[in-house]
């Protein structure tokens, strides 16, 4: 079984080596969690582009010494182009997945690193910009070796996404895909990063850096614009929030699936299961995913567009009916709308204060919509394909309206305590794969390693795959497998035992009297825990 690193004081978890490292840096040269996060969400942008970029969006959980959760919503609208007879007229059906129309929304991620900052300082930070960027722009200029993780990948619309504009020039070798190890250069970018770290990350949106972007998105004839992106500001959002057991669970209210997190542990709590890696505990969370997804799928929406409080669907009646529902017997057969896929990066963050990160940022698709700006080097999210062009859908495109989004931070607050910072890529999967890590943890006292290397299955669709079936690693028991199947599962065995559509996860715990924090990243991912 894999050892939990601890650590004395602080420390940082991350999918690729160089964004811990780039925190744990910040943290050694005084800096808080928040600025830590700052510069690894810069670094994680250049050495691993095909799951994130600062052409995305991201989300913040931030969890202050004292105990108050604040969230940052840092994802960009629809640019005033972006409407439904603007697509009709290019007789599209559906939001293209690659291509600059597939370049639908503001990119958000930058915007929410300045927010972020600001609390930063609000809090005692102190680390100028340029030394938190400065790892990223290295990276960037110098050139790092291409990650397994995304050596290994094939993305969808494999030729559609080879094809867009700027992208061979950024990621592809003499045509072909970089090698596992090969140094890949990004000056462009390194340019845009040192821009913004001299300039101030409002650059982005107001400056110089808005100037080139603008003018390469109106070349390509993208729906976005310059006013868009000035127009652009991060905001604040409560939390939502779930007590359960001994500890207040958090997650990120709409436009994001967090709701969807929270009922899937809510439920499963009431399902009273008592032994993990049984039938019954992998039957339960695959039933209660169900229901929660179909919460999900009719209600969550952009914020300012919801039909009531979230709130409600977290409310002890309402679980306690919800759960009475769940067979533990067969299967439920209940409709999903197409899911999300995604690729994204999780982090967290915890220093020595007890200051607690969580974030996620994302571009969407792996590599999102391929299309790569000449001037800034900022390949841009397709996270607009997530609209629908029916204007009665749940999230209809409109200028100016949020897109749904699988990204989702959490963290959890313990009676006696501890404080964990958690979460996990991969599009749908995430809120499943949340409820795994967190209830191996928390309700059957696995190890905090242990809970992020054991096997996990996913309920639905996932990145490259169209089946509606139960995804499972090949470290399950078999006879578990069959039992299953045999309650009306459809159970698809992935042939591997550490799948990256499975997630990239990872968790902080950091413990109450002495401080020590255990720290681990997946080992599905290319990264790890980093700390002091």
């Amino acid at each position: 079984m894999p050892e939990t690193p601890v650590f004395a004081s602080a420390a940082v978890a991350a999918p690729h080596h160089l964004a811990a490292k780039a925190g744990q840096s910040v943290l050694a040269q005084g800096g808080n969690a928040i600025e830590a996060m700052a510069a690894m969400a810069a670094t994680i942008a250049v050495v691993y582009p095909h799951m994130n970029g600062i052409g995305g969006d991201g989300f913040w959980l931030v969890r202050e010494p004292g105990g108050r959760v604040r969230g940052i919503e840092a994802c960009g609208p629809a640019g005033s182009l972006a409407t439904i007879a603007r697509y009709r007229e290019k007789e599209y059906e559906a939001i293209p997945a690659r291509g600059p129309d597939a370049a639908v929304t503001v990119a958000g991620a930058v915007g929410g690193w300045r927010l972020a900052l600001d609390l930063a300082r609000a809090l005692g930070g102190r680390m100028p910009l340029p030394t938190l960027l400065a790892d990223a722009i290295r990276h960037a200029r110098d050139g790092v070796p291409v990650s397994p993780s995304e050596a290994r990948y094939v993305p969808k619309e494999l030729d559609a996404l080879h094809d867009q504009p700027g992208f061979a020039d950024a990621f592809l070798d003499a045509g072909k895909p970089y090698a596992a190890g090969a140094v890949r250069r990004l000056p462009a970018l390194a340019a845009t990063l040192d821009q913004l770290a001299h300039a101030g990350l409002d650059d982005f949106y107001r400056g110089d850096i808005a100037r080139e972007i603008a003018a390469d998105l109106e070349r390509l004839d993208a729906p976005v614009t310059r006013a868009d992106l000035k127009a652009y500001a991060p905001r604040e959002r409560a939390p939502l929030s779930l007590r359960r057991r001994d500890a207040v669970l958090y997650n990120f209210p709409p436009p994001t699936q967090g709701l969807a997190a929270l009922i899937i542990l809510g439920l499963f709590d009431r399902l009273k299961i008592a032994r993990p890696e049984t039938t019954a505990h992998y039957h339960g969370l695959i039933e209660a995913t169900k229901r929660a997804f179909a919460v999900r799928d009719r209600f969550v929406t952009d914020y300012d567009r919801l039909d009531g409080d979230p709130s409600r669907f977290l409310e002890p009646g309402f679980l306690d009916a919800q759960a009475a529902q769940i067979d533990m017997r067969r299967a439920a057969s209940l409709p999903l709308r197409n899911p999300g896929e995604g690729d994204t990066v999780w982090m967290g963050a915890i220093d020595g204060s007890g200051l607690a990160v969580s974030y996620i940022q994302s571009i969407y698709w792996e590599y999102g919509s391929g299309v790569v700006l000449p001037k800034t080097g900022i390949h841009w999210q397709n996270r607009g394909t997530s609209f629908s062009l029916d204007p009665k859908a749940v999230n209809p495109l409109e200028p100016g309206r949020r897109p749904f989004h699988t990204l989702i931070p959490a963290l959890a607050a313990f009676d006696d305590g501890r404080v964990m910072s958690y979460g996990s890529m991969g599009g749908d999967g995430q809120p499943q794969f949340q409820a795994q890590i967190f209830s191996r943890y928390a309700d059957y006292r696995m190890g905090v390693a242990d809970a992020v290397d054991a096997p996990r299955l996913l309920y639905g669709r996932t990145w490259g795959a169209e089946s509606l079936s139960v995804k499972v690693e090949d470290r399950f028991d078999p006879a578990c497998i069959a039992a299953l199947r045999a309650m009306g599962h459809e159970i698809e065995e992935l042939g591997g035992a550490y799948i990256d559509s499975l997630g990239h996860a990872g968790m902080l715990v950091r413990h109450p009297g002495n401080g020590r924090i255990e720290a681990t990243h997946d080992p599905r991912s290319d990264g790890g825990a980093e700390g002091l």
